[in-house]
């Protein structure tokens, strides 16, 4: 592994944890809006947004090899357990 690939893993590790926390945060906010108002079309209409960000990552990280790849993944995995936990605490 060389030094662009350490840096490259690094970054995306990165992104996958700001994407990750931006996605679960919307995702939190647009569930909590649709339930309280049953604004289901705003729900409807951000969902695949949040896909489309989550794919593009995806889909630029795989550009750079496995290793970046999984670290995208995992820092996206981590966002969702802090996500996890976050939501538990306030329940």
């Amino acid at each position: 592994m060389t030094a662009r690939d350490t840096t490259a893993v690094a970054v995306f590790a990165a992104a996958g944890l700001v994407l990750g926390t931006a996605y679960f945060a919307s995702l939190r906010r647009g569930v909590l809006r649709a339930v309280a108002r049953h604004a289901w079309l705003s729900y409807m209409l951000l969902a695949p947004a949040r896909i489309a960000a989550a794919a593009l990552l995806f889909t630029f990280a795989v550009r750079w090899g496995v290793a970046a790849l999984l670290a995208a993944f995992a820092g996206f995995l981590l966002a969702r357990q802090l996500a996890v936990r976050a939501a538990r605490r306030l329940a």
